[in-house]
């Protein structure tokens, strides 16, 4: 297969975590065990984390080797900048996140569901951001970026998008919601993934001479969604430690994958 072909299939990769994911709406009882929904929240934290270190910024630096002692400007520069945009987001766009009482952003007649739906939207979009700027740089013929390495950090937010569409799913069927139902709309959640990373591909001439801060400011919006939603959510109430131990794992997996395959 040709580089096109083999970016869409990795393209694909992530959304497929998403969808095996809410399909578990199918196999589960009604309503996902507290204790098993922390250790997903943390696996997928830890993938994230370690996603954001070793795919994005590393790289970002190693981009960035001619600025001598200023090569951290780039990394530093769009990893701010990821952070804002997020944070930009989450204040602009209503939103409910999962197990929360109270919407955040601004007041809206929207149902819960969907509030909770806007809430995966924002969480989803730098996960579709990074590997899209990735492949993207592969696109480029960039040398600092091999396929191998692109396919890695599909793999690893599919593997965190796997839990994360049954953390989607088994909440919309607790609440009412037929089993197709739920699946369709855990599914539909990970549907931003492929037009974030396809956005990124059809900005390519853009992006090559600044990629160091596009793979940055990827990292700082996945740290964001990291820090303000997933890890607040895997700590509250009983057995956080069960989030940690989810954490690390998540983490190791993710640095074995991007280490092994790049």
């Amino acid at each position: 297969m040709n580089d096109i072909a083999w970016v869409t299939v990795g393209l694909a990769i992530p959304f497929l975590g998403t969808t095996l994911g809410s399909a578990m709406v199918f196999f589960m009882r009604r309503e996902m065990v507290p204790k098993f929904q922390k250790i997903l929240l943390g696996f997928a934290s830890g993938v994230m984390v370690a996603a954001s270190v070793w795919s994005l910024l590393i790289p970002s630096l190693d981009q960035s080797s001619d600025y001598g002692v200023w090569k951290f400007v780039p990394a530093l520069v769009g990893f701010v900048l990821g952070i804002g945009f997020l944070w930009g987001i989450d204040v602009l766009v209503p939103h409910l996140h999962l197990n929360a009482s109270k919407p955040e952003g601004p007041h809206t007649n929207l149902s819960h569901t969907s509030m909770m739906m806007l809430a995966v939207t924002i969480h989803n979009i730098p996960e579709g951001m990074a590997p899209g700027v990735v492949f993207a740089g592969v696109l480029a013929h960039n040398p600092g970026i091999t396929m191998a390495g692109a396919f890695s950090l599909a793999i690893g937010i599919a593997i965190q998008n796997f839990p994360e569409g049954a953390i989607i799913s088994m909440p919309l069927r607790s609440q009412g919601a037929s089993k197709w139902k739920a699946f369709g709309m855990g599914t539909l959640s990970g549907a931003v993934e492929p037009v974030s990373a396809i956005l990124m591909i059809l900005m390519l001439g853009l992006l090559s001479p600044v990629l160091p801060y596009f793979l940055s400011f990827a990292a700082g919006a996945m740290i964001y969604v990291v820090v303000e939603e997933l890890i607040p959510e895997a700590q509250t109430g009983e057995h956080s430690n069960l989030a940690t131990i989810g954490f690390a794992i998540g983490f190791a997996i993710m640095m074995v994958l991007d280490v092994a395959l790049a």
